[in-house]
């Protein structure tokens, strides 16, 4: 089989540049202390800045153990991403705030993603963007169909 339209293989080695430039990435915006894992904490509780958010919720937004997540949130506590705070209404809760570096590195994380999209995308026109989610689409569902 030909390499190159081997699907699996393109997006495996799509997969790979982009990981290879959001490492680069990271590194020039001092963030070696952070991973990919505390990013996508970080946009979790960011985006759920308006209510509190506590260890449970974390959980089930991730799908992942009790021990897992107060390891991660643990460490992300160590670095000074997260705080977690008292709530008056139940003195058992300690609802997780982001500290100040956190939302800083939400935003430069943010801009970076918005530039990767942007050279990505750069000479891919409309149409050939709606035939590529189009088709991706497609991919996942046939992935997801358990009959075939």
């Amino acid at each position: 089989m030909n390499p190159r339209r081997d699907i699996c293989f393109e997006v495996r080695s799509l997969s790979n540049l982009i990981r290879r430039d959001i490492e680069k990435s990271k590194a020039s915006m001092g963030q070696d202390g952070t991973n990919g894992v505390h990013g996508w904490a970080i946009g979790y509780f960011y985006n759920n800045r308006e209510r509190d958010i506590f260890q449970r919720d974390f959980e089930e937004e991730f799908s992942i153990r009790r021990s897992t997540a107060s390891r991660l949130l643990k460490n992300m506590e160590g670095k000074g991403l997260i705080l977690r705070q008292p709530v008056d209404y139940d003195s058992r809760l300690k609802k997780i705030v982001l500290t100040d570096k956190a939302v800083e590195i939400h935003k430069k994380i943010l801009i970076d993603i918005h530039d990767r999209d942007k050279r990505i995308k750069r000479g891919v026109s409309e149409d050939e963007l709606d035939g590529f989610f189009s088709a991706i689409s497609k991919f996942k569902a046939n992935l997801e169909d358990n009959n075939g």
